[in-house]
């Protein structure tokens, strides 16, 4: 029974023999990895972030602000509730740059320190790892799986994989359900799902991310990193020689070889490396990571643990494989943690955001916008007044009901006929028809400009003007 590696479990004067693995247990996508359990500094990072992760995906629907579900992406409505603002497709900008910040941050940490983001806080990595932990409760660790598997079908295998298999599939369920709770009301899904309540779309909308739950993190796994993810292509056009990486130090390893803890390596001609080939099973790609830098390397640093503590019980210096540069292994000059890259993806940044706060501040909680009816731009009135029929279309952005004014500017010794205030409910959108009516010698021109004004009873300041035209015909 192999446990997690402290290597505690390697005999003080035993050689350390490579496990001469055959064919099917090298790298081949088709083949099924056995992750094998590692304790460090780096593991005891990843878990701790992707808790965090997790933890945020599952209680973020909970989240109630001003008496609603503070974020909520309602699409069938046509708005976004993020804690104390609604966004409407008018405010598509908005997103566009949370977008786009979150982006080129993401290239700013790649630029940095490699593809942090797949081994720590990816929702793949996450998954996977949570899945891998149920795997670990019911079958046991990486040789006992693989043993059982290739077992013949008992009650103790059948019961084992009956209650893997369950407990991925209740997990994908709950992630899917949390998943569509950021798309519709989730308190009333989890009612309206658990009673046969639900529509038809929504049981559909969840089964479907269920099925792409269990079936990404239980059985494609590192397939998803290596075959389908566009990151894993073109992450290392951002690389550079002074990007930290998890590298192996080839010029201190090599030539690896085993050897007894007692014995010097120098006397035998080899490196540090003592082939125990651990790096190889802790990885959830299956990449051997002596190889050099390759695509299918997701930066978790599980490698990095396990060398580490074989480093640390044969008395070697740690570090053999480690987070660290290129510039720093060919030439063992200072990583240049202040360069252009970073300095224009810093930058870019910084003015991204800067946008953003710019847009979100300016923005009015209040929209209006202006239909004039199209097959009779004027008429004449038994008064003989020109009048110009206009619906408003007021919307309250905002998440408290609102008292709306509307005021005319640009004309003089008009008619007003219609509503000059409106009482519009949070989120909600009003239509307003009025018409205009004015005598024909007080207008100079066949078309005149004016403004329609919006603004809120409570804030006067908050003032919309958005222009039109009274038609008077010839």
């Amino acid at each position: 029974m192999d446990k997690k590696i402290d290597i505690k479990n390697i005999p003080v004067d035993v050689k350390i023999q490579p496990p001469n693995p055959d064919k099917s247990d090298r790298f081949n996508p088709r083949n099924r990895i056995y992750v094998r359990a590692v304790n460090g500094l780096h593991q005891m990072l990843r878990q701790r972030l992707g808790f965090i992760a997790m933890l945020s995906f599952m209680l973020l629907p909970w989240i109630t602000f001003n008496g609603q579900q503070a974020i909520l992406f309602d699409i069938f409505a046509q708005k976004f509730n993020i804690f104390g603002m609604t966004l409407w497709p008018q405010d598509l900008t908005i997103l566009a740059w949370i977008c786009i910040i979150a982006a080129f941050a993401l290239f700013l940490v790649t630029a940095f320190y490699g593809r942090v983001w797949c081994g720590y806080m990816c929702p793949q990595t996450v998954w996977t790892f949570i899945f891998i932990w149920f795997e670990e409760k019911f079958e046991g660790s990486a040789n006992q799986r693989k043993k059982l598997d290739q077992r013949p079908m008992d009650f103790d295998k059948f019961w084992r994989k009956t209650a893997k298999h369950s407990s991925w599939v209740a997990f994908s369920l709950f992630t899917s359900l949390t998943f569509a709770g950021y798309f519709t009301p989730i308190a009333q899904l989890m009612v309206d799902f658990f009673t046969w309540q639900a529509s038809a779309y929504a049981v559909g909308c969840v089964l479907f991310f269920t099925v792409c739950t269990y079936g990404n993190a239980g059985w494609m796994r590192e397939i998803m990193c290596l075959h389908i993810c566009p990151y894993s292509r073109f992450q290392s056009a951002m690389f550079d020689k002074d990007t930290f990486t998890v590298t192996y130090d080839a010029a201190r390893g090599e030539s690896r070889g085993p050897r007894g803890r007692k014995q010097d390596p120098k006397t035998l001609g080899l490196g540090d490396c003592i082939d125990c080939n651990l790096c190889v099973q802790v990885c959830p790609t299956g990449i051997d990571i002596r190889n050099g830098l390759q695509y299918e390397c997701i930066n978790c640093g599980a490698c990095i643990d396990a060398c580490d503590g074989v480093m640390d019980k044969m008395n070697y210096a740690k570090g053999l494989i480690a987070y660290t540069t290129e510039r720093n292994l060919s030439s063992g000059k200072n990583t240049k943690a202040v360069r252009p890259k970073l300095i224009g993806y810093s930058a870019v940044l910084i003015i991204m955001i800067g946008v953003l706060a710019a847009d979100i501040i300016s923005r009015k909680p209040m929209d209006l916008d202006i239909i004039r009816d199209r097959n009779q731009l004027f008429r004449m009135t038994n008064e003989g007044l020109v009048e110009n029929t206009y619906t408003l279309k007021i919307l309250n952005k905002s998440q408290q009901d609102q008292y709306y004014n509307i005021e005319i500017e640009g004309l003089a010794h008009f008619n007003y006929l219609g509503k000059q205030e409106v009482h519009i409910k949070a989120g909600e959108s009003y239509s307003l028809p009025l018409s205009i009516a004015i005598d024909p010698y007080d207008l100079k021109k066949p078309v005149t400009e004016f403004n329609f004004v919006l603004f809120n009873k409570d804030t006067p300041d908050s003032r919309i003007a958005q222009p039109s035209n009274f038609f008077k015909g010839r």
